[in-house]
């Protein structure tokens, strides 16, 4: 029994690697918008309602001066590297690791809360591509929670 317990504290830890996954394709979603914002593409696929372009030309589409879909590219970029750091060996244990993927997916997970209330009660419009990016974010966070174990554990 304590073998196969050692085997399970050196395998890398799934919801790390499901972190990685889900951040990629959060880089995915951001890379389609920054290319529409800077100018790459016409037009985003939006469906009839026109609600992405709606949002992405508001004032709140900008953060601090930074276009959100820059930010969301950093965000799921630190959080695909980090996971991806946490899984191998070196890492696994690290509580730094752990303490820096859930403060990450918090974070996002929290910003996309603010971005969505904006969406419903302010812009008065939805983008699909935001409404993607949430729900990865909020994945994102549920699959990092079980870094407070980690976190708690002795270092």
């Amino acid at each position: 029994m304590q073998g196969a317990a050692a085997a399970d504290a050196a395998a890398p830890p799934r919801n790390r690697m499901a972190v990685a996954l889900l951040a990629l394709a959060g880089v995915f979603v951001s890379a389609y918008l920054v290319l529409y914002r800077v100018g790459v593409l016409g037009t985003l696929a939006c469906g009839v309602s026109g609600g992405c372009e709606t949002v992405q030309a508001s004032k709140w589409a900008l953060f601090l001066g930074v276009p959100v879909a820059v930010w969301g590219l950093l965000g799921y970029g630190a959080l695909f590297l980090l996971a991806f750091a946490g899984v191998q060996p070196r890492f696994v244990a690290s509580r730094r690791v752990a303490g820096a993927l859930l403060a990450l997916a918090t974070g996002a997970f929290a910003f996309s809360i603010y971005l969505s209330a904006l969406e419903a009660w302010v812009i008065h419009a939805w983008c699909r591509w935001c409404i993607a990016s949430a729900v990865i974010a909020t994945l994102l966070f549920l699959a990092a929670l079980p870094e407070v174990r980690r976190l708690r554990r002795p270092g």
